[in-house]
């Protein structure tokens, strides 16, 4: 038998799968801008940019917007509601010897915003996220440079993967909403794995496993079901190991049924009364 170690690609995104809040709406309420997600819904209604993408297309083209500039971003960051425990989760992944886990952040959020969120807890190397060139005397946004949203996820996925030099079935995404749908469909097709970490219901139907919780280390549950192949005794042992109890671990799937009669049988039965 193999004792080989195995390196895996663990990709998570930002707003909403590391954080509570999107980074767009704190933004926006730090700058005194209102409004916001009647603009994105505009942005998607039309279909103008990429899903997860609308921020950095209204920071560019937005006059509300033309404010912001880099420090803002900064200051934004670290007003951003982190889940819980997301040190850990990057501690956790770096204890298992059975394999060795890669942990980056992939996401259309702000560069700026990601790497002062996560300070001290993902290297900013491995986090990838919206660029934008500054303009070098005003300071405002002048052009985007890269937007990790949509295709432009499958592209810094995929481009992680072929630098470590791993199969595709290697590679885990984390995610949360519709801008994670192409990457997740792309890592499935492929045999990786692909967890959501909402209801959404484009992403439900697509991942190969759904974990709802206000902790970032609940992810680790399927990692180690499915990757490692560990029980529910070992998994509860090394939550222990850490000083953590899983207290709640239900295991459910829920149907969203909605019966309405048919016309027809509508109308009979309006007879038959």
């Amino acid at each position: 038998m193999s004792t080989e170690v195995q390196d895996y690609l663990f990709v998570s995104d930002f707003d909403q799968t590391l954080s509570f809040n999107d980074s767009g709406i704190v933004l926006s309420e730090m700058m005194g801008i209102g409004g916001f997600q009647e603009r994105i819904a505009g942005l998607a209604g039309i279909h103008l940019v990429q899903q997860g993408g609308e921020l950095a297309y209204l920071l560019l083209h937005d006059p509300e917007y033309r404010c912001v500039r880099r420090e803002h971003l900064v200051e934004v960051g670290k007003r951003v509601r982190l889940k819980h425990n997301i040190d850990l989760l990057a501690t956790m992944l770096k204890s298992m010897t059975q394999c060795r886990f890669s942990f980056y952040v992939v996401s259309a959020a702000p560069q700026e915003v990601i790497q002062s969120a996560l300070e001290g807890i993902v290297p900013p190397d491995n986090i990838f996220g919206t660029r934008f060139r500054f303009h070098p005397e005003i300071g405002e946004v002048e052009s985007i440079a890269r937007v990790p949203a949509g295709y432009g996820k499958v592209a810094v996925v995929d481009e992680l993967r072929a630098h470590m030099g791993i199969g595709h079935d290697r590679i885990i995404y984390v995610g949360d909403g519709s801008s994670d749908v192409h990457v997740m469909l792309h890592v499935n097709r492929l045999d990786g794995m692909t967890i959501a970490v909402s209801e959404n219901k484009y992403i439900t139907q697509i991942a190969r496993r759904t974990v709802l919780s206000d902790d970032a280390l609940s992810v680790m549950v399927p990692v180690m079901e499915d990757i490692l192949g560990w029980n529910a005794a070992q998994i509860r042992a090394m939550f222990s190991a850490h000083g953590f109890v899983l207290r709640e671990w239900d295991k459910t799937r829920t149907d969203s049924i909605t019966i309405s009669r048919m016309p027809q049988a509508a109308a009979l039965a309006g007879e038959v009364a």
